[in-house]
């Protein structure tokens, strides 16, 4: 949780255990590196430390997507899925409550500020899920135990 990766194919990258939290992934066809951040907060605002900025959709964006350059991706042509984003609980019906769906739409603020738009999403319901990521193809599996998998 809370962490970014990013590598060049040949490989797969896998984050397990999104529920309210955002798994993001960003894939060049062209120089085939990708990365996948884990996203567990919307903003890092009110954050006491700010060491770890995966944990922040408004951090974790703009460092996952620096990262990719870094290593030969170029913004442009980038490939960004998204999955995640649950109301695990209906404990609450307090709009404040609601982080999975605030996860959501503060990744895509983020990355339209990146002038980078979502392809392809699984988000919502109330499951949690598995995603993996094929680096030499681009495909996103994500895997529920509800609902077996999906292709992305």
């Amino acid at each position: 949780m809370a962490q970014t990766e990013v590598a060049q194919a040949p490989g797969t990258l896998a984050t397990f255990g999104l529920g309210s939290c955002v798994g993001v992934t960003a894939w060049d066809p062209v120089s085939k590196v990708g990365g996948l951040a884990h996203i567990m907060l919307p903003d890092s605002t009110q954050a006491r430390s700010k060491d770890n900025v995966a944990k922040f959709a408004d951090t974790a964006m703009p460092d996952l997507i620096n990262r990719l350059e870094r290593i030969g991706g170029v913004r442009r042509r980038l490939v960004i899925k998204i999955a995640g984003g649950a109301k695990m609980f209906d404990l609450f019906n307090d709009d404040r409550f609601a982080i999975g769906r605030r996860n959501v739409e503060a990744v895509k603020q983020s990355l339209e500020k990146l002038n980078l738009r979502v392809a392809a999403e699984d988000t919502g319901g109330n499951f949690g899920r598995t995603l993996f990521f094929d680096l030499d193809t681009g495909k996103v599996i994500v895997r529920t135990i509800e609902h077996g998998e999906k292709l992305l």
